[in-house]
């Protein structure tokens, strides 16, 4: 939900700042006023095109900042890649608190200079404008005559239709999910094989030749490293031998190193008790004997075990030489060497297997297609099911919005097996019939501005909690509209605003009495060159004269008398 917007330089507006409400936000004033200039601030933080004309004349640039509480990251509808918004709380202040608990905020700045130029801010890290459009325009849905809204494209539809029958389409459609999943690895398993098939000659060769010339030398992973050690010990024997035996005689043989170390004991010994000093001396010499000793023993024992066989040498040398000859050719690493082998024979069993393969694989992706057949069966039923039962409950709402004899028509149409998608083998579409015994169009076209903003309204309020957008703004939802209709507008909107955060941009005083924060947007030229856009949210006081205003174009005492009875009821 929209927590604050700031925004600086856009057309009239120097500076202003909403701070909407979690329920219903409303924002009034004269046409000409602006209005349209805060709803362009909004359509920049969700991604749309910049346009320079927007910058306030005489500026450098505009600046719109916007702080947001979305679904944590992760929370993802599986089945569009839409992100999950937190369901509205509007009963109370605290309950708000508690929703954004489990949001996460994002600061987003959009700065957009004269020449035309876009810079964008998330959480004070450089972003692009299409991460705005995947991060914030989900969650906020612009209701009016010109607006991109994610109720207008068909592609959501069939997801709306879900989300509101949750219960009845929730378990068929994760059987459909998973038989697609499978149907698709088991054509992709297909594919493969076949494709093996009808490998090249060439190509079959090479793979027998490399099959062949890996397993002939039958190389183990760690062997090259083992190899190298033993080989390096075995080509060194005699240096080997010649120093340890060497370094044994100095150290133990006859006047060796020990025994000259055993006089200097005996020596020190035999002074030692008429200096503390040189008792410490021989037994710092006595430790240092018993090191020499064992290293002693160490290498006469290396120097004993010491064996030259020519024959085992050369042939761990023609070893090393096969198993460096496959390292340069399939290496570097050892596990290249035996990945190349396991494609060469996989390729191999394929051809070679090439028939018994391919009827595995039919018989595999035929059962895949038949389960998929079933489960789509299934998940079809169930949304024909719904579908009827959504029209109507949002036929009723229209005719809340007293719209004369207007339907919804939900279309389910089936689709041919290679449209399917992980969604469904249906296509769902949103159509309306303006009255009894006319024809039902496409929502798309729609030509009334006022007319489709009430469609959206009414399909708002059966979606509920099951709608993922948390955030409405409704323009032009009151074109038209005047009397009970207003009155029956305003009791709807309200009602939205208990499961959404809804902003209204309204002529109509009926719907702006029902607001749990008031705007208005006011223009001011005072003694400035150009003229300013103003907005100022309304103090309990102020807002009989704004409803007053509404009521009659003008504050008198009749008008602000039915204002305050209107804000009373």
């Amino acid at each position: 939900m929209i927590d604050e917007i700031q925004v600086e330089n856009v057309a009239l507006i120097r500076q202003a700042t909403l701070k909407p409400a979690v329920g219903l936000t409303v924002l009034t004033g004269e046409t000409g006023a602006g209005k349209t200039a805060l709803l362009s601030a909004l359509k920049l933080l969700m991604g749309e095109r910049a346009d320079k004309s927007a910058v306030r004349d005489g500026e450098e640039a505009l600046v719109v900042s916007g702080c947001f509480y979305v679904a944590p990251a992760g929370e993802v509808d599986s089945s569009n890649g839409e992100v999950g918004i937190p369901e509205a709380e509007t009963e109370s202040a605290a309950q708000a608190s508690d929703g954004e608990a489990d949001a996460e905020e994002l600061v987003v700045t959009r700065r957009v200079s004269a020449d035309g130029r876009s810079r964008v801010n998330i959480n004070g890290h450089m972003a692009s404008v299409t991460q705005l459009s995947e991060t914030i325009a989900p969650t906020v849905d612009l209701c009016g005559q010109h607006e991109h809204q994610q109720l207008m494209k068909p592609t959501t539809h069939l997801r709306l239709l879900d989300a509101w029958a949750a219960e009845a389409i929730q378990e068929p459609l994760a059987v459909y999910q998973e038989a697609f999943a499978q149907a698709q690895a088991a054509a992709a398993e297909l594919e493969r094989v076949l494709a093996a098939g009808q490998e090249s000659s060439a190509k079959l060769d090479e793979a027998r030749f490399v099959l062949k010339r890996i397993d002939e030398v039958q190389p183990r992973l760690d062997e090259y490293e083992e190899l190298l050690a033993s080989l390096s010990k075995a080509e060194h024997a005699e240096a080997l031998a010649v120093a340890t035996n060497t370094a044994a005689e100095a150290l133990s043989g006859e006047d060796g190193a020990t025994d000259l170390l055993a006089r200097a004991i005996s020596e020190l010994d035999s002074v030692a008790e008429y200096d503390e000093q040189l008792k410490a001396c021989a037994e710092s010499l006595r430790e240092a004997g018993y090191i020499l000793e064992d290293v002693a023993r160490e290498t006469r024992a290396y120097c004993d075990g010491i064996e030259f066989d020519g024959e085992s040498l050369a042939a761990n040398q023609e070893r090393m030489s096969l198993l460096q000859g496959l390292l340069r050719t399939y290496g570097p690493r050892m596990e290249d060497v035996i990945a190349a082998r396991d494609e060469a024979a996989e390729l191999v069993s394929l051809v070679d297997d090439a028939a018994e393969r391919e009827k595995a694989a039919r018989k595999a992706y035929d059962q895949a297609e038949e389960a998929l057949a079933t489960a789509a069966d299934v998940l079809a039923a169930a949304r024909t099911k719904a579908a009827p039962e959504f029209a109507q409950a949002v036929t009723d709402q229209l005719a809340r919005l007293e719209m004369g004899g207007a339907h919804l028509v939900c279309e389910v149409t089936p689709l041919p097996r290679e449209q399917w998608t992980k969604a469904g083998s249906v296509a769902v579409e949103f159509l309306f019939q303006p009255g009894a015994g006319m024809q039902a169009r496409p929502l798309v076209r729609i030509a009334s501005g006022g007319e489709v903003s009430r469609v959206m309204l009414a399909i708002k309020v059966v979606l509920g909690q099951a709608d993922h957008v948390d955030t409405l703004v409704f323009d032009e939802v009151d074109a038209g509209v005047g009397g009970q209709t207003a009155v029956a507008l305003a009791e709807v909107l309200a009602d939205l605003a208990h499961t959404h955060q809804v902003i209204v941009v309204t002529h109509l005083a009926q719907v702006a009495v029902r607001a749990d924060l008031h705007y208005v947007v006011e223009k001011d030229a005072g003694e400035a060159v150009r003229p300013e856009t103003l907005l100022r949210q309304l103090t309990a006081d102020e807002r009989p004269q704004e409803i007053a205003r509404m009521l009659s174009g003008e504050t008198t005492e009749a008008s602000l008398t039915h204002a305050r009875e209107l804000l009373g009821m």
